[in-house]
């Protein structure tokens, strides 16, 4: 089901940021790129409601605004204030540690992540074991989901395998 209105897609970092303009350009998302608040997928500026609601929200809206927020914590919070919390959805799609198990699912290597996860970060592993560096930089995730039918298989292959909390989302839950 596509976004009606217009879409606040806030992105924690570079890497979350490039995946989903790689989404975005091959209209593969729930949303297009028409549908974004100002125009643009915002960043760490607007992580905070409150600076959300300063930054964004001082102007008058005909439209309905979801919030889509890509981010790794599932402990940040994101209160708008009583003005707007009954006008304004929003939506947390949780990547932790998804952007580096999409290299490794890619790799075929997740049953050997998994037999040292306990002493090793996803990061760590990538950068020692399958020797990605600079795993979450922009320029790497360009490069190595340059083929975006990779990077659709991963997010759907890594939803398959994540143990989801209810009521949490992940990337594969914005692809159409």
């Amino acid at each position: 089901m596509a976004f009606e209105g217009l879409v606040a897609c806030i992105c924690e970092g570079g890497a979350e940021r490039t995946i989903i303009e790689i989404l975005l350009e091959n209209n593969l998302l729930k949303f297009s790129t028409e549908q974004l608040l100002d125009g643009e997928i915002l960043g760490k500026k607007d992580r905070s409601a409150k600076n959300f609601e300063k930054n964004h929200l001082r102007k008058q809206f005909d439209e309905k605004i979801t919030i889509v927020r890509i981010l790794d914590s599932r402990r940040e919070e994101f209160l708008l204030s009583k003005l707007y919390r009954d006008k304004i959805e929003v939506i947390n799609y949780i990547t932790a540690p998804e952007i580096e198990m999409l290299i490794i699912l890619n790799e075929n290597k997740n049953k050997e992540f998994q037999k040292v996860k306990s002493k090793m970060k996803a990061s760590e592993f990538c950068e020692n074991i399958l020797g990605f560096k600079d795993v979450k930089s922009p320029q790497f995730i360009k490069g190595y989901f340059e083929n975006i039918d990779i990077l659709v298989k991963v997010l759907n292959q890594y939803k398959g395998i994540k143990q989801i909390p209810p009521g949490e989302q992940c990337l594969a839950d914005l692809l159409k």
